[in-house]
């Protein structure tokens, strides 16, 4: 990654690392929610439904957040939307911490998912109309990467406070060290530009359903199923994965952290290879390959008879062939939609996908019924990732593509 970025101009350089700061920060504050479930749970004395709803209301909010963070950033411009959903997200985040019941801590886990889908759809576009198209597809992918770097950070936040301080405060301060990503504001307001053909005022904003005009109602249709495909796969296998390794292949994972840092260092290492991969073979291909290299190492991941020592080997591979098909869809969705209407479009297609793939661990629940829950999630998984291929295969290839012909295109 380092080798591209040098190749940035300083405008194109500063733009990424906001970007990949603001991307790493929701990560960070996304995750220490995941990894305070236990503390939410003793200190409310709720049980998982009551705490799986306070994640859907976040996951829900976010597909509102990036269709409302889009077109508002086709409204007032990339880089000051980027700024309202840092802060939004930010606050949203530590205020959680000062929740005094759960009722409170719903609305503002929900008022979070706003920020949340906003901000990607924000620094998605702000990037494609920033960076040059040689570099663009490598460096969206790249910033993806700072998911990984966030997720890790969380990680390592949440065993310093659970060490150090007690359980009942210990998730108050995780969730107050949200607040730190405001600070992310000052570096965009001074160092990142707004992209030049917005500054100049030469694009006019369309209607907030502009995205379901007739002339762009396939690209947005054919993005959201494409979006619905790679998040439910993703969605499908992580959900059950440890409780399929427990029940039906009778593995103890001692070392849980250890098997963390491998699903971790695995999805950046695939964000990093999506990156190097996309601008040279293009959009469509890249996200093929993923998709079908994840189904197959999904297959082996569950028909092999494993050791711990194994899972932990094999579960490189498929932790790596899912996070590239994510990290290749900003610079696809971006390059496919009009300028006046690309903030919109990009928010409302990743993040309808992330809302309608929250169903799919439900549905793998209810399969696993009437079959082994082996195949339950391997069926799951393995249709969703051929709705990304038939998807992909049916959109444009947009590499080296200028973004003021953006106008959907046959498929080639």
């Amino acid at each position: 990654m380092a080798i591209f970025i040098s190749k940035l101009t300083p405008v194109e350089r500063r733009t990424f690392w906001a970007c990949f700061g603001g991307w790493g920060l929701d990560a960070f504050d996304f995750m220490v929610f995941t990894l305070a479930i236990p503390a939410l749970m003793m200190d409310f004395h709720v049980g998982r439904a009551d705490v799986g709803a306070l994640g859907s209301a976040a996951l829900f909010a976010s597909a509102f957040g990036g269709w409302l963070g889009g077109a508002i950033s086709d409204k007032i411009g990339r880089v000051r939307a980027l700024q309202v959903m840092i802060l939004w997200f930010s606050l949203a985040t530590g205020l959680s911490a000062l929740a005094q019941n759960f009722d409170q801590l719903l609305v503002l886990k929900a008022l979070q998912g706003l920020g949340f889908g906003g901000e990607w759809a924000a620094g998605a576009v702000l990037m494609s109309e920033t960076i040059r198209p040689a570099w663009r597809g490598r460096a969206l992918a790249g910033v993806q990467s700072a998911w990984a770097v966030g997720w890790g950070g969380s990680v390592l936040a949440y065993g310093a406070c659970f060490y150090l301080l007690p359980e009942a405060l210990s998730w108050r301060v995780l969730f107050g060290i949200g607040l730190l990503p405001a600070l992310l504001i000052l570096f965009v307001q001074r160092s990142v530009p707004e992209p030049v053909h917005q500054a100049g005022k030469t694009v006019q904003p369309m209607p907030f359903l502009g995205i379901f005009r007739p002339e762009v109602l396939r690209m947005t249709v054919l993005s959201c199923l494409l979006a619905v495909g790679a998040h439910g796969g993703y969605y499908a296998l992580t959900t059950f994965l440890p409780t399929y390794l427990k029940t039906s292949r009778h593995l103890s994972v001692t070392h849980t952290s250890l098997y963390l840092a491998v699903i971790i260092v695995a999805f950046f290492c695939g964000c990093l290879a999506s990156a190097a991969l996309i601008d040279r073979i293009g959009r469509r291909r890249n996200i093929s390959l993923f998709a079908v290299c994840s189904a197959l190492s999904v297959a082996l991941y569950l028909l092999l008879p494993l050791n711990d020592t194994e899972m932990l080997i094999i579960g490189f591979p498929v932790g790596f062939f899912a996070a590239g098909i994510p990290s290749s869809m900003g610079a696809l969705f971006t390059e496919l939609f009009p300028a006046g209407t690309r903030g919109t479009a990009v928010g409302f297609c990743y993040n309808f996908g992330r809302v309608v793939a929250s169903f799919f661990p439900l549905l793998v629940g209810i399969v696993s019924r009437s079959v082994p829950l082996g195949t339950a999630i391997g069926v799951s998984a393995a249709g969703c990732y051929a709705l990304v291929v038939l998807a992909v295969a049916a959109l444009p290839e947009t590499r080296q593509r200028a973004l003021a012909d953006t106008i959907p295109a046959e498929a080639d």
